[in-house]
């Protein structure tokens, strides 16, 4: 990976994953075949992800088979076309194109949870971290019958490749000059992505890419 595509620390990819909190859930399934993958939200608790999923998702089957797994994270990206990479007298025909985003994948021992009382308290914990605002009844007491029919998920992360694209391979001028059009163009993940680019430039004022 290119060294301007690196985080810039720990607490970089922890942002992002945290102010994403949606991902994908990638097992390898008994008997071989293309890897399972179960789209899910989650909530990154430490180094552990905590999600849960139906009993019947093929990736418990996955996960009893083999409990290393992989949760992947991208998102906020932007395709910025070639004429935007020319400024002052350059060329925008030879400008080249590319494509500005997040990417972060978190692998480690996937262990599965059934306990009707422990999968309560995961499932609590979720809710208490994407809805802090709105209280909740204990799900033992209220939905009981219904945790027999999912499964919690507990994501021991042990290994973490992180790569944040936003024109890391370009002077000051050019970067600014791309997260301008960005900004102006505001389609989805446009602005997040101009976040990225002028928080990843020293001095650069600007809203923080992870507010939301």
């Amino acid at each position: 990976m290119p060294a301007a595509d690196r985080p810039l620390d720990d607490e970089e990819w922890r942002a992002f994953v945290a102010a994403q909190g949606f991902g994908h859930l990638v097992a390898n399934p008994p008997g071989g075949g293309l890897p399972v993958v179960a789209p899910t939200q989650f909530v990154l608790d430490g180094d552990i992800v905590i999600a849960h999923v139906a009993a019947a998702n093929p990736l418990v089957d996955a996960l009893v088979h083999d409990p290393r797994a992989l949760l992947a994270v991208a998102g906020d990206w932007a395709f910025v076309p070639s004429s935007w990479k020319a400024i002052g007298t350059e060329d925008p025909r030879r400008g080249v194109p590319t494509t500005y985003y997040a990417a972060v994948q978190l692998a480690g021992r996937a262990e599965l949870v059934a306990d009707a009382a422990e999968l309560a308290a995961l499932l609590a914990r979720q809710l208490d971290a994407l809805q802090p605002e709105i209280g909740i009844d204990d799900p033992l007491e209220v939905h009981r019958a219904k945790l027999a029919s999912i499964r919690g998920v507990r994501l021991h992360v042990d290994e973490v490749v992180a790569k944040f694209k936003f024109g890391g391979n370009v002077d000051e001028a050019h970067r600014r000059a791309v997260a301008d059009r960005l900004d102006a163009r505001g389609g989805p993940g446009d602005r997040a992505a101009a976040a990225h680019a002028r928080r990843r430039t020293p001095d650069a004022p600007g809203p923080s890419a992870f507010t939301r």
